[in-house]
């Protein structure tokens, strides 16, 4: 009994200790493998003229030579032509790229 409780104390007081940078990061690593089914909405406006569904994460593209981040992101989900939500027959998983500074978005955890 006393083994966890050690367990959860040392892994509480290492985390407080880290940045908060650090913090997400960690935070990412466990949304990257339990898996997030998010939803991409990008606006014109006030009118959503995109929705991606079941995306796992969205990523920031990354230089080859320099590995600085670049101003746009990317993933992969599917494509809800029809805007009602849902994954209808015939929509497929698809890539996709959005700018990070021109482009309305919304990106949210689908409620169940």
């Amino acid at each position: 009994m006393r083994k966890p409780i050690l367990v959860l104390a040392t892994a509480a007081l290492l985390l407080s200790g880290c940045t908060q940078e650090t913090q997400n990061k960690l935070g990412r690593a466990v949304q990257n493998w339990t898996g997030t089914d998010g939803v991409l909405e990008v606006y014109a406006g006030e009118k959503v003229v995109k929705r991606f569904l079941k995306i796992d994460k969205i990523s920031t593209a990354m230089g080859t030579s320099d590995s600085s981040p670049r101003p746009y992101r990317f993933g992969y989900g599917v494509l809800d032509a029809n805007l009602n939500g849902v994954k209808d027959a015939g929509e497929k998983k698809v890539y996709f790229e959005f700018s990070d500074y021109s482009t309305p978005y919304v990106f949210y955890e689908q409620p169940k």
